[in-house]
């Protein structure tokens, strides 16, 4: 078998070189699109779903949350296993389906099931899915350097500008925001006013949260003008909501500045984030969707990071916590300089024991169309260029260069004792 493809190879080599050409145009199309990334991606193929219900203890989130969801989710085809974990205040149930399964479908069949499971959770509580992506889909960290600015306007940048600014770009399934205090208006509320007024701590949290709305009227016509009537009520400052009116002493409306006062200040959190020992900064995580090429990714995230700058107060600049464009670029770089060093190597040994230049070029024409496969193979089968497949085709380039130096050492060996016998005769 082998020596007839040897025989159709050489009475065909025009047909061999163009299907070798077309093999390594191939594999620079498949090295271009291949994903580029790090590290390997051996998570699960999970969905996660989240329910948050403060204030409650774990015992009951794994009575009234956790434990219904997991009851509700089992049976969906092609799950391998469902697991929950409840915690103060949270609950979160993983989801792991067949390594075979497309991760939108499965995040599909989870929400179907989710709008089933609703109605056995306590009132106003809603399950949410976790973002598209993956274990190691957290390709960029960056921090805010606003010397000028406190933690809770920070937050409030990052959360309602930056945040949404890189959403936008493709591949980016969540920014998550880090650090700082979100903003809120506190009502301080004195106990004995309350009980002077007659006036509950309801009455108080429901007329605040009736006054904060607008409403919507009726088309008012006068004069063959036609008016739209609306009522405008959104809360704007403190003072709204320190005039806000929770009941009335005979006849006389009593606000909320009567029974309390009102400040600015930030919601309550389980920890901090600190920067090297230096103090506490503000920032994001940058959350990559399930397939994408982290380093195009990543290089998308910086381009709008420098647009969004120009849009920064003064003195607020990003500062960049973690990257793993570096590793990329480091492993990239690596795996090519290894290749070269290769075929150096290879061209100096060939040619000093063979002392044959025809030989060297025979062996160095196939190492470029074997890498180039291996690229080909790895866009079939949807891996990405990272520094395990990397690690694999640079120890299998000397696998390939010594079956190259013994297949031409042993055709040039026969071709010079085919040669001596022809002279001897």
């Amino acid at each position: 078998m082998v020596r007839k493809l040897i025989e159709i190879a050489l009475h065909n080599r025009f047909i061999v070189l163009v299907a070798a050409a077309c093999l390594f145009a191939w594999g620079i199309y498949s090295v271009r699109q291949n994903p580029v990334d790090a590290i390997p991606d051996l998570s699960e193929n999970q969905v996660i779903v989240f329910t948050e219900w403060m204030g409650q203890s774990p015992q009951l989130i794994e009575d009234q949350i956790t434990y219904p969801l997991v009851s509700n989710l089992q049976g969906m085809p092609k799950v391998k296993n469902i697991r929950g974990t409840s915690m103060f205040g949270m609950s979160f149930v993983y989801v792991t389906f067949e390594d075979n399964v497309d991760v939108y479908w499965a995040r599909t069949r989870v929400l179907e099931r989710l709008n089933y499971a609703q109605r056995l959770l306590p009132p106003g509580i809603t399950p949410t899915l976790g973002p598209d992506g993956t274990g190691v889909g957290h390709i960029f960290w960056y921090t805010l350097d606003a010397k000028k600015m406190d933690l809770g306007e920070q937050r409030a940048l990052q959360d309602w500008y930056i945040k949404f600014a890189l959403q936008t770009v493709p591949g980016v399934a969540e920014v998550a925001s880090f650090g700082g205090f979100e903003k809120q208006y506190q009502l301080i509320i004195d106990p004995v006013k309350l009980q002077y007024y007659n006036i509950t701590l309801m009455d108080v949290m429901n007329k605040v949260k009736a006054n904060n709305n607008d409403v919507g009227g009726r088309k008012f016509e006068m004069s063959d003008m036609a008016y739209i009537i609306r009522g405008l009520g959104y809360i704007k400052n403190k003072a709204d909501i320190e005039n806000v009116a929770v009941g009335n002493n005979k006849g006389v409306p009593i606000r909320v500045k009567d029974v309390g006062s009102v400040q600015m200040g930030g919601d309550l959190r389980l920890g901090i984030f600190d920067q090297n020992g230096e103090g506490e900064v503000v920032g994001g995580i940058v959350v990559m969707r399930y397939g994408e090429n982290a380093d195009k990714v990543i290089r998308a995230v910086k381009a709008k990071m420098a647009d969004v700058q120009k849009g920064l107060p003064e003195g607020v600049t990003f500062h960049t916590a973690y990257d793993r464009s570096t590793l990329i670029e480091e492993a990239i770089q690596s795996i090519k300089g290894t290749l070269i060093e290769q075929l150096a190597a290879v061209s100096l040994v060939v040619i000093i024991f063979l002392l044959h230049w025809r030989s060297a070029i025979i062996i160095l024409i196939q190492l470029p169309i074997s890498v180039a496969v291996s690229f080909i193979l790895l866009q079939a089968f949807g891996l990405s260029s990272n520094i395990m497949s990397l690690t694999g085709i640079a120890l299998a380039i000397g696998v390939v260069v010594d079956d190259g130096i013994v297949m031409v050492e042993n055709a040039y060996r026969h071709l010079s004792d085919e040669q001596l016998k022809r002279e001897a005769q």
